[in-house]
Order: C-alpha cells, then structure tokens, then sequence
C-alpha cells in the first residue's frame, strides 16, 4: 500500500527528488515521478502554499452553463456518491476538462477542512497551477489516477488522499474529471474504483442522451452485460466508427485516437443486419459479440452541431499536432515561466512549422489554462475592419456597426492567453494604438465609451525578420521590444535531424495498415517541404485518402512535385536538396558553423538562432565547453 504523508519512505522519496536530485527506482510511482517532473520544469515550488481561490460566483456559472451536458449527465451519480463521501468523511468532485471544479459535496466536516486547499466550487486544480494532484494529473495523463498524501507535489495538500478518472465524450474527446478526496490518514481504499465505475455510467449516458444520425451497436461478449454501463457501445456514420464508449474500444482492441479512422468493414466480419436478426455478429477475428442494433439512436436528441466541427477537426487532424521532442518541451517549459510570470512571448518560424499549435499547446500548460486562449491572425483581417475587431466598438460608432457594439478579440481574451499571429503583418498605422493597449493594459472602444481594464497573457508569432522590418520602417521597434521578452524558434521541417523517422511516426498514426515502399519513403525524406508540417501532414492525409487499408503506397501514387527530381531538388531555391546523407551532414555543420560566425561565437544566440541545443552544437562542431 502506498504509504501516507509522514511515513519514513514517502519523506525519504521527497528529499531524495527535491532535495538531492535523485531517487531510486520504485520509491514512487511511476505516475507521480513524471508529475512531479513536469512541475519541476514549470518552476513550481514544492513547500509553497498556493492560493487557489475559487471564482465569482457569476464565472462559476458560465462555467456550469458551457458544461451543462456533462454536469447534467453527471448529477445522478454525484448525489449517489455524495452520499457514500458523507458516510466515511471523504468528498466527490466534478471538473471540467481544464480541471475547473463545477460540482462538490460529501462530508460536512471534511469540506471545512478542505476549504484550506479550495476543494471548491470554482477553484482549479490543473496541475500546471497546483502541481501533482488526481484531478490536474489525470488530466495530464488521460487516465485514472490515484495520488496519497505526500505523492502530492506541494506539501500543504499532504493532507489529502485523491482518486481521479477523466471523463471521456462519445467522440473521445476529454470534458471533465470525476474525483473522490479524503483526509490522507483514513484508508480510501475503494475510492477509485467506485470513481471510475460512475465514470463508466456517465460516459454510458452519453450515448442515451443522443448520438443523431448514425447506426449505434451495443455489444458485448458476456450477454448478461448487455443493457448495463458495461456494454460497448459503438456508433457507425458512412461505415466510419466514429464515437464509441472505452468499453466498446476495449472490445475490439482500440484506442480513441482510432475514433474516425477505421471502418465497419475492418473490424466485424458480418452485416449489422446479421446482430438485428440473430442477436450475434463475428469480428475479423472471429470472436462472437452478443447484442442489438440500436434503432432508436436516429430519434434521439442530436448534439448540437455547433460541437461538431471540433470533433470532426479532431478526428481528421490528429497528425497535424506537433512531436513535441526534447527541445520543444524544454522551450515549452522555459516559456511557461515566462508567461506565469506575466511576461510576453514571441514565436519565430516559417509558415507551416506550428507556431499556434506551440501557443496552444503553452496554454493549455500555463495558469491560464482554464480561461480562453483567443487566437488573431493579424493578417487576415481586411485592414479596413482590424481596427473595430481587435479593440471593439460602441453603438453607432460607424456605418454597417452592429446594435449594441462589439467588445472586440482582445477582450474575449479576458484572463487568459491572447495569441496574436502574424504580427509582422499588422499595419503600421495601428500598431501605436496595440503597443498603448499592452503598456496600459486597457482599452477604449471605437466611438467613446469607458477605458476597460485587460488582463491576459500575451503570445505573439511571425513567419518574418522583425529586425529588417524594423529596419525598413514597417514594424516599430518599440513594440518589437514590448513582445520579444522571450523568443522562440521553431525550426522548418527541412532542418529536422531524422526527418525519415518523423514521416514514420506521423504515417503510423494515419495509416490504418496502409504501408509505404522504400522509394516513397526516400522521396518523402528527400523533398524539401516549403509548407513544413502542414504540407507534409496534407500530403500524407491524401495517400490515405486514395488508397485502401492493407494497400502497398509505392512512388507512382505520390503527388507530382515528389516523382519528379528536380522539382524536389528545387522546391527550395535557396538550396539544393541533399542527395545523400553525407551531403547533408555537411549542409548542416555549415550552416551551424555560418550561424555561430553571426553571432560573434556566442553558442547560446546560435543555438536559439538555429533552434537546437547547445549541447547539440558542441558535439557537431567540435567545441570545446568553457
């Protein structure tokens, strides 16, 4: 059993981390190591007492009102588990998906108490914000959690003992974390069992509050399971599995990110017509599931189809996210202080290297998680409009303004992260008026009205040379010094040290058995990809889109500018693609070599300059360390 807060062992494994740097193997859990790590590297101070005061009564209620779904579903098995909490001196909690506590409630006594570590309605427990905790690390992980006493990263929450699950959608999609918490001196030994069984009947739920316009088959091997929370539910649109419960994957040996990707006809060997007639249906593998095609499914309330898109975006662009190697986490980590400690950030790299997907992936780590990250492409709103859409307006303000005003993208923002892509091209003329509302931090809208109050983080991002458009009069360099606090460069895909092995890892995620021939691969590795990632990524959705699961993808079926030499060697007219990896070894130590000469030697600015490690640096070019 994993020992409390002040048994020897657990005080042991704290000073070994915190205080030493080191631990042996099976002191803690696996789990609660990588936690504490990634709050390590967010600068989290273990003995500090954070104030985790819940909000206004008024945001708890927009809270509750965006989760009304899930708290809806939810209701029955919180007042059923409340009940229990009560009785034994422990506490069921409901969360949304960033770890907002929308509901509470069990013991009277242990509540009291608990409010010392805001276990309330309205407090947030991301862990990014409260470090190693069930609720924060669920969510971090995507999977049931238990954290003891002092496997808590800060130690005022020893006094606690947590049992998380996360709460997963039909479509997969993660909305909230369902948690038990008691006094860490009283054995809570069922606690995360019970949690994730009401997990299962919320997720269950889910599906009887209305899935709309698919063929759903509930299934299972034991018929005695079939009509409980415990059979597997899977729902079918155009012959696409595209929302099932953990339950149904579990079934058929699938994940959530197969949500959307495989079809009926590659998991089950008989019809549907087959379950609908005999009660029984085989899968490819021929085992036998017992159950019944779910007629109904079509009658029952649709999810609003304002939900969809995300979904769908989902499902179909799952391969556009970024691998995360080890320098982006550890620039993710050092921009994550940077942004907690209200400082700007400024993301550097050419078109399609995943500058937002960076600036999300920096929200959803920071404290700001839990409020909204509003993203502006400055480029892409018509000049004549940027001014009123970015600060607002009142009433009348000019012709064709909408009755009542508008209160602008930057106030949307409000408490939380504003990303403000391709700054570069902001028009000149508007960008005294953006550098006053950064420096002030309120803003006054078109036509009058009264100066409002901002707060939010900011991160900005640009494909261009801030410093030669400064030079050139397009970009003032007042406002370059209010954003470039703390800069960050993501390298083009070109640059990538084992491109072969990336196309790897992103056709395994999109190929659903589809395999690609060694001269694919080479033609795939070889192209210079001016479009980086999302060109790469669009390229491969494609293939999977022509072909068929089990097909063999050899060259002739790549797109055009990849069969043909020398438009591969020339997509990049600056350079020459490589035509063996001899050659491009010696592209590469050159241009470290022209970058460091830039810098005047300085391997810190060539290293962020060229978007690699210094320790990189120094092995390839031979340095010694000083």
């Amino acid at each position: 059993m994993t020992p409390s807060f002040n048994s020897p062992s657990i005080e042991v494994a704290r000073r070994a981390f915190f205080e030493q740097r080191g631990m042996r193997a099976g002191q803690v859990p696996e789990t609660i190591l990588q936690s504490w790590t990634r709050c390590q590297r967010l600068g989290l101070a273990a003995e500090r007492r954070l104030q985790l005061e819940p909000v206004a009564q008024a945001e708890l209620k927009q809270m509750r009102e965006r989760n009304e779904r899930l708290w809806r579903l939810a209701r029955a098995e919180l007042d059923g588990l409340a009940a229990g909490a009560s009785a034994n001196g422990s506490m069921v909690i409901l969360t949304d998906d960033q770890g907002w506590i929308l509901d509470a409630g069990g013991h009277p006594k242990f509540l009291d108490r608990a409010g010392r570590v805001a276990l309330a309605p309205g407090a947030c427990w991301n862990e990014t914000l409260a470090g190693t905790n069930a609720i924060g690390t669920a969510i971090a992980e995507a999977r049931s959690v238990e954290v003891r006493g002092g496997e808590h990263y800060l130690a005022p929450h020893s006094i606690l003992s947590c049992s998380a699950a996360p709460i997963f959608d039909p479509y997969g999609q993660l909305v909230g974390v369902l948690d038990i918490s008691g006094d860490s001196r009283v054995p809570q030994v069922h606690a995360l069992g019970l949690a994730q069984l009401a997990v299962s009947n919320i997720e269950h739920r889910f599906f009887d509050d209305g899935i709309g316009a698919c063929e759903v088959l509930r299934v299972h091997r034991d018929p005695a399971l079939l009509g409980t929370a415990r059979e597997g539910v899977l729902a079918f649109r155009g012959g696409q599995l595209i929302a099932a419960n953990q339950i149904g994957l579990q079934l058929l040996g699938l994940g959530r990110g197969d949500l959307g990707r495989v079809a009926y006809d590659h998991l089950f060997a008989d019809t549907p017509a087959r379950l609908r007639d005999r009660g029984t249906l085989s899968d490819q593998r021929g085992r036998t599931l017992h159950g019944r095609v779910d007629d109904r499914a079509d009658a029952r309330p649709r999810r609003p189809a304002a939900y969809l898109p995300a979904v769908a975006q989902k499902a179909l662009g799952s391969g556009d996210a970024l691998l995360f190697d080890e320098l982006l986490e550890s620039e993710l980590a050092r921009a994550c202080r940077v942004i907690q400690a209200d400082l700007p950030v400024l993301v550097h790299g050419e078109t399609g290297t995943g500058k937002e997907v960076f600036a999300r992936e920096l929200h959803r780590r920071c404290c700001r998680a839990g409020k909204p990250f509003v993203a502006i492409n400055c480029a892409a709103i018509p000049e004549g409009l940027i001014e009123a859409e970015l600060f607002g307006y009142e009433d009348g303000a000019f012709t064709g303004a909408r009755r009542h005003g508008n209160p602008g993208l930057l106030r949307q923002a409000e408490g939380g992260v504003l990303f403000l892509d391709e700054i570069g091209d902001m028009p000149l003329a508007l960008q005294p008026r953006l550098l006053r509302v950064l420096q002030e931090r309120e803003l006054s809208p078109l036509g009058g009205g009264k100066a409002v109050k901002l707060d939010f983080a900011l991160v900005c991002a640009t494909h261009r040379n801030l410093e030669e458009a400064i030079a050139e009069g397009r970009f003032r360099a007042d406002l370059y010094y209010r954003i470039a606090h703390h800069g960050i460069h993501i390298a083009p895909l070109r640059a990538h040290p084992d491109l072969p092995g990336l196309i790897d890892t992103l056709w395994r995620r999109l190929a659903d058995g589809r395999r690609l021939s060694d001269p694919a691969v080479d033609a795939l590795s070889r192209y210079r990809w001016p479009g980086n990632l999302r060109q790469l990524v669009a390229c491969l959705r494609t293939l999977v889109a022509l072909s068929d699961p089990g097909e063999l993808i050899d060259l002739t079926a790549l797109p055009g500018y990849l069969r043909v030499p020398s438009v591969a060697a020339t997509a990049n007219p600056q350079s020459a693609a490589p035509t063996a990896a001899g050659e491009l070894n010696d592209i590469t130590t050159s241009a470290m070599r022209q970058a460091l000469a830039a810098c005047g030697g300085n391997v810190v600015q060539a290293a962020r300059k060229l978007g690699i490690s210094r320790s990189t640096l120094y092995r390839r070019l031979g340095l010694k360390r000083t």
